[in-house]
């Protein structure tokens, strides 16, 4: 290795000797690594670096300038595809030092966002700051919102939550002889913000209405006036072992237009645009004994693969792509876009837009029509509120991955309970909030594919392309690999295409 090093250092100088550029002793000393000498020599073989006559150079500048040229090429093919998709909210965030403020900042922007979509509900009347409680009279009828800050059953069987806004804390009774509104409130989380209506006593509310956030009813639900098709998938989990190239490569035969009858060979040649909402790779180290499940185990190669696999989905369909918890960047959300050096084959993909998760992105809009907005986001959160909200769990669990999504429309946010995600404190804005309603309601990491209408948004779970794993076996996953949810954006109407056995 040694004496392949040394070669390289000759090639370079022989290269900087016929562009006119000189290398002091002390530069060449400068490059002892092994990786930063084969980094420069690839620079010099394949991009044209001028300087001056006689002019030295600086081998950490050109790396420097090499990475933000890749960057700015990568940039600019981006703006040119958003032309016709547009991104309406992406996380791109700088990382930072994080304190215990910001934790509190987040939360109050949190509760912000929040108290400003419930004020626009028509149940919550004049709602009151917690602290101004004490000037109304006993037994009026008065509206808050807060934050919960705690919520436990009595000795009575009521429900008993603590509410805190940034004046104070209220308690809150609600009264298990209201049955309706009792069983609604036992699915009440913490750290979610809700409103309550009720009658005030000297330490406590007794709530005759419960609200929350919500969808309202009379969301539109918008349509194309041309047929077109938008495909949704996720987590193909592509490095696993227990990854299904044969079903995947059914389905890249299908978007071919190589296979399937006449009506599933008209909406291939009428696809849109194709969302995958996370979990492209496999990843390493994301569970115990992964290894032991892998095909490939080695990061950088497993993008490679995934590429080459998308690269043969025809290069007009523009393909959006967010990361989940198994593709290679941090776990925190909201999560950024897929790593430029890892997943570095996917950028250089014509067709592909990368977007934060979660995120939302518009598509068809004209001059006459607003256009979709569609959320993604890939799921991380589902698993806490599966473990700890008895509804979902009794309905059916991951099994019943649209009741989850409901479940958190309802909330107006993603992940509404602390401990439900890690997550970024930002200080600006509660990213997981969902300020703008979508039309379509994208996740995945379920790996069983559900779709769902709920107040005119369409909910849609994107399925998998890998077979049950010993993790899943054990956390009870039962997974329904290789299926495509397509909407045809014309009727709204929502079709699955199976691939696999």
């Amino acid at each position: 290795m040694q004496q392949e090093i040394i070669n390289r250092k000759r090639e370079i100088i022989e290269i900087c000797l016929k562009k006119g550029i000189l290398i002091s002793p002390e530069a060449l000393k400068r490059i002892d690594d092994e990786q930063k000498i084969l980094k420069i020599f690839e620079i010099l073989k394949q991009k044209k670096v001028e300087a001056p006559p006689d002019a030295e150079i600086n081998f950490d500048n050109l790396i420097r300038e090499n990475r933000q040229t890749q960057t700015k090429e990568i940039g600019e093919k981006i703006i040119k595809k958003e032309d016709k998709i547009k991104i309406v909210y992406s996380y791109q965030d700088e990382p930072k030092k994080r304190d215990p403020q910001d934790f509190v900042d987040y939360f109050n922007n949190r509760y912000r966002s929040l108290e400003r979509i419930l004020k626009q509900r028509q149940e919550l009347k004049n709602p009151i700051s917690i602290g101004k409680i004490s000037n109304k009279k006993e037994k009026e009828e008065l509206s808050i919102i807060g934050m919960v800050n705690n919520k436990h059953t009595t000795k009575n069987g009521n429900l008993m939550i603590i509410l805190e806004d940034p004046t104070g804390m209220r308690k809150v009774i609600i009264n298990k002889n209201k049955p309706a509104l009792f069983n609604e409130a036992k699915d009440i989380v913490l750290d979610e913000v809700i409103g309550a209506v009720g009658v005030n006593t000297e330490s406590v509310i007794f709530a005759n209405n419960i609200i929350w956030p919500e969808v309202p009813t009379n969301k539109e639900l918008k349509k194309s006036e041309d047929e077109k098709y938008i495909l949704f998938l996720s987590d193909l989990h592509v490095g696993s072992s227990k990854f299904l190239p044969e079903d995947f490569e059914k389905f890249l035969r299908w978007v071919n237009c190589e296979m399937g009858n006449e009506q599933q060979k008209h909406i291939a040649k009428n696809i849109e645009c194709i969302f995958i909402a996370g979990d492209l790779v496999d990843g390493c180290g994301i569970y115990p004994e992964q290894d032991k499940e892998l095909s490939t185990k080695d990061i950088y190669q497993q993008y490679k693969d995934c590429a080459s696999l998308l690269k043969q989905i025809p290069e007009h369909i523009p393909l959006i792509i967010c990361p989940g918890n198994h593709d290679a960047l941090r776990i925190s959300e909201p999560q950024p876009r897929l790593s430029t050096e890892y997943a570095k084959p996917l950028y250089e993909m014509n067709n592909t837009i990368m977007v934060s998760n979660p995120s939302m992105i518009n598509i068809n809009s004209t001059s006459n029509f607003p256009g979709f907005d569609v959320m993604m986001y890939h799921g991380y959160s589902f698993d806490y509120f599966v473990a700890h909200v008895d509804s979902l769990r009794s309905m059916g669990g991951y099994d019943r991955v649209d009741l989850i999504m409901k479940f958190l429309l309802k909330r107006r946010h993603l992940a509404p309970t602390h401990t439900s995600t890690l997550y970024i404190p930002d200080t600006k804005k509660d990213p997981l909030v969902i300020e703008k309603i979508p039309d379509f309601f994208l996740s995945g990491h379920i790996h069983k594919s559900a779709t769902a209408n709920y107040r005119n948004t369409t909910l849609i779970c994107g399925s998998c392309w890998q077979s049950k794993t010993i993790f899943q076996e054990k956390v009870g996953h039962n997974p329904e690999p290789s299926r495509v949810p397509i909407v045809n954006l014309k009727t709204r109407d929502v079709k699955i295409l199976k691939f696999g056995q």
